[in-house]
């Protein structure tokens, strides 16, 4: 019928009306569009438990300090103890860069929708109460069972406990706290885009902008950019962030071409590693290691693994960072103090329980009622700022 509009004027108002969107390239979504709104991964949980006992079972018998002849450790190289298991331990290193991917993809996923106030309280609340126990731990375990690790001054441990030492060229407690600099530059790095509100294409655009700088600052030659950038971290976090969104809203040739300059940029990472500091296993069986990882993580983003819900993997995850924390420094000093006392092997398993065992009451002793405080605190405190803005 007729209405009254010309067909050249009709043809003009179809003109001016918006196309559909591609299928292949979907737009930001609204909430009510997600592929996945969200629901716990337990399975992430058991990786991440994995990941630290592979690091434990490298730190014990896998690392070329413990291969030295007169190391401190075993007083002999561990290759000649235990053959088989220094093999294996040998490529323990990698549950790091597990970490590191697995990290990416969790904060994004529990970022989502959260103010920058929400996402700061939240890291703070993970992050500290157990490590401020693991320094304290640490140091006096180091005083107890001397003679591997040389202690820190007083002033020095104190300034640990701000997780800020190595900005501060301070040594670190643990060995093993050098991941959690990779994380804070991380989160500061991620709190841009939280402030900004996370989207599909927010996201893109930040894994693709910040990959571009991390291969890009080694060249400039620009501390300041480099140390930002995180070059020999970031494309970890980048597959963990891009294999979200896969969860999230579907996998696409953008997220897989992310992916796989991920592996690319990784593959490389990890020989550089091997070569400068890990001397103790081959590049293939790391790089086989790791593209397993990332694709059984790809099987996870888009819901193969949903299915698994044991929930034992709730409490298996929750103990994996007091693990990580509190193993390795302690640990040496104990195997140097007992090799002599057990088998190797055995020493071995005894510790990582042990550890495991310290592992769960940190986590329910120290870390649950301390994260109430620090939460109930810092959310008085930041309700009393957004007030005193609205006084005369």
């Amino acid at each position: 019928m007729d209405n009254g509009t010309s067909v050249p004027e009709r043809a003009e108002v179809r003109l001016r009306q918006p196309l559909p969107p591609l299928v292949v390239a979907p737009p930001d979504p609204k909430p009510a569009g997600h592929r996945r709104a969200g629901g716990r991964l337990y399975v992430i949980d058991g990786i991440r438990l994995l990941a630290a006992l592979m690091v434990a079972a490298h730190h014990y018998a896998g690392t070329w300090r413990a291969d030295r002849p007169g190391n401190l450790i075993w007083d002999r190289p561990v290759s000649e103890i235990m053959p088989t298991v220094f093999r294996f331990a040998s490529y323990g290193w990698i549950g790091v860069e597990i970490f590191f991917v697995i990290s990416g993809f969790v904060i994004c996923m529990s970022c989502w929708g959260r103010t920058p106030r929400q996402f700061f309280v939240s890291r703070v609340i993970r992050l500290y109460p157990a490590y401020w126990f693991a320094v304290l731990f640490t140091t006096a375990a180091l005083i107890a069972v001397p003679g591997v690790w040389e202690r820190l001054r007083l002033r020095e441990v104190l300034l640990n406990l701000t997780m800020l030492q190595s900005g501060s060229g301070v040594p670190n407690v643990d060995g093993v706290y050098w991941t959690l600099w990779s994380e804070l530059r991380f989160y500061l790095l991620f709190l841009v885009v939280v402030a900004m509100g996370l989207t599909y294409r927010r996201v893109v655009v930040f894994c693709c902008v910040w990959g571009a700088v991390a291969m890009l600052a080694p060249v400039a030659r620009l501390p300041l950019l480099e140390l930002v950038a995180n070059p020999d971290g970031a494309w970890y976090f980048i597959a963990g962030l891009a294999l979200y969104l896969m969860h999230r809203f579907g996998q696409d040739l953008l997220l897989w071409g992310i992916l796989a300059m991920a592996w690319l940029m990784g593959q490389l990472e990890l020989g550089n590693r091997i070569e400068d500091v890990e001397r103790v296993s081959g590049w293939r069986g790391s790089v086989a290691i790791f593209t397993v990882f990332l694709l059984f993580m790809v099987a996870v983003a888009l819901g193969y693994t949903d299915r698994i819900r044991w929930k034992w993997l709730v409490t298996a995850g929750a103990m994996t960072y007091p693990l990580y924390l509190v193993h390795y420094a302690a640990g040496t000093a104990l195997i140097a103090r007992l090799r002599d006392t057990m088998d190797a092997r055995l020493l071995i398993a005894v510790l990582i329980t042990g550890f495991l065992l310290l592992s769960y009451l940190i986590h329910r002793f120290v870390e649950r009622p301390l994260s109430r405080l620090l939460k109930h605190g810092l959310d008085a405190s930041f309700t009393r700022l957004r007030n005193a803005d609205h006084r005369p």
